[in-house]
């Protein structure tokens, strides 16, 4: 990267009571982000029943939460508390548009899942889970392209000046305008390159939920909730791409990651059903010790 090699983090706050804040409140949701995705995994993975490529993409979603959170959180929170803000860039450019795009890219093969199981039932128990997978490495195989094309666009340019990003993470439009040079032949196929999936993924959600509503007007009342219910997540489709103001950013990163888990136990019955069997079965398994002493003192 020319001359500079660091750069620095203006952050949210200079106040250090409200870093405090920040950090206690940003904390707890990044935890309990972590735990939620993680146990909508574990619940998946050892329920048979939630074999189906709904559930099977939901906790490829799951994951990908963790890993995009992960990749500013942890940085912001070290900020926050030891008032570290100086970062390289590389690392967390390529990750946050690798993990940004395959959310996104997951989110419209997911409404494209949601579209057959609605508008196509009978077809959709029928469904090859190989295809499922194949779908899953390329939105990873496209997602790393991606990433890669807008880094190196990035990392290219000279950078000898200012190194001062209004910002908690690296992201290519503050990055870039540091550099000293002109950033207008570059800007172009960043914005392309980024326009094109963002456009195409859009209007493929668009088209999928519009043909998914107006089915809709066929089915029960009790039909409608559970297909409205089952998509509610997929709108919320994160890309901090194009998120120059913090709050919105932070809301991206930070509190996006968070309410998709919480959306899809409190909303979904199977999943609320398949983490109580296995809260039961742990019990089975693995008694509690003071029950295991009660029983040994009563013998």
């Amino acid at each position: 990267m020319g001359e500079v090699t660091q750069f620095v983090f203006l952050g949210l706050t200079d106040n250090w009571v409200q870093e405090i804040l920040f950090f206690m409140a940003f904390s707890a949701m990044y935890v309990l982000t972590l735990w939620g995705n993680i146990l909508i995994m574990v619940t998946i993975v050892f329920t048979p029943c939630l074999s189906t490529p709904m559930y099977f993409f939901l906790s490829n979603l799951s994951f990908i939460d963790i890993c995009h959170s992960s990749v500013t959180v942890p940085k912001m929170l070290e900020g926050l508390l030891f008032d570290r803000k100086t970062i390289s860039c590389i690392a967390q450019l390529f990750f946050l548009h690798l993990f940004a795009c395959a959310e996104i890219l997951l989110l419209t093969i997911m409404a494209y899942d949601r579209y057959v199981a609605i508008c196509a039932p009978l077809h959709y128990p029928n469904v090859n889970m190989r295809v499922c997978v194949q779908l899953v490495f390329v939105l990873w195989l496209v997602g790393t392209v991606h990433s890669l094309v807008q880094t190196f666009l990035t990392i290219r340019l000279p950078y000898c000046g200012p190194n001062v990003i209004d910002s908690y993470f690296c992201n290519v439009p503050p990055v870039i305008k540091l550099a000293c040079t002109d950033t207008c032949l570059t800007g172009i196929p960043i914005v392309s390159n980024r326009g094109t999936i963002s456009l195409s993924c859009f209007l493929a959600l668009v088209a999928s939920y519009t043909i998914i509503l107006f089915s809709l007007r066929k089915q029960s009342a009790e039909g409608r909730r559970k297909a409205l219910s089952t998509c509610l997540a997929h709108f919320m489709v994160p890309d901090t791409s194009f998120s120059t103001d913090k709050l919105v950013s932070v809301f991206y990163t930070v509190v996006t990651p968070l309410l998709n888990p919480f959306i899809d136990t409190l909303r979904n019955e199977e999943i609320k059903s398949a983490m109580k069997h296995l809260r039961q079965r742990r019990k089975s398994l693995y008694p509690h010790p003071r029950t295991q002493a009660s029983d040994f003192l009563s013998l």
